[in-house]
């Protein structure tokens, strides 16, 4: 499982030209899952990122998490995050998990980061063609990948 994370001011998600998702100060995690994926990639990365401290302190350092400063997180499932582009012009996504596959992984992912966080998780609509709006903090934009714990 692959996930981008971006520290964000503000994020939103439309679908068919009605927003869907909203926040202010948080965290849009764009998340790309392949068939290999199991609990166990799931409860790393929502670890991870339940407690990446990329939020400004009192003295502006990153020292605070998104649960310190009780942001809000939109999700939204991306299988061009297993994009291969070795061979060609092409991307490959051979390695991103078919819906059947991957919905019910995405939909646990979702549950639990809310189970963590103590709170509803905003998301996009798996599969759909989405119009993501984000105004990125920082820039702070971190990528993670379960099966590359670096």
């Amino acid at each position: 499982m692959k996930v981008v994370i971006q520290r964000v001011s503000s994020a939103s998600v439309t679908i068919d030209n009605k927003i869907v998702a909203d926040i202010q100060k948080g965290l849009l995690v764009l998340v790309g899952i392949e068939e290999t994926d199991t609990q166990e990639d799931i409860d790393w990365l929502v670890g991870k990122i339940t407690q990446i401290r990329i939020f400004g302190d009192e003295n502006e350092v990153m020292n605070l998490s998104i649960q310190d400063i009780d942001g809000d997180i939109i999700v939204v499932s991306q299988f061009t995050l297993h994009a291969s582009t070795k061979k060609g012009n092409r991307p490959s996504y051979i390695k991103a998990a078919k819906p059947e596959i991957a919905i019910p992984i995405y939909e646990d992912f979702v549950k639990s980061l809310e189970f963590k966080m103590n709170k509803k998780v905003q998301t996009g609509v798996f599969g759909a063609d989405m119009k993501v709006l984000l105004l990125n903090d920082g820039p702070v934009t971190i990528q993670m990948d379960s099966k590359n714990r670096n």
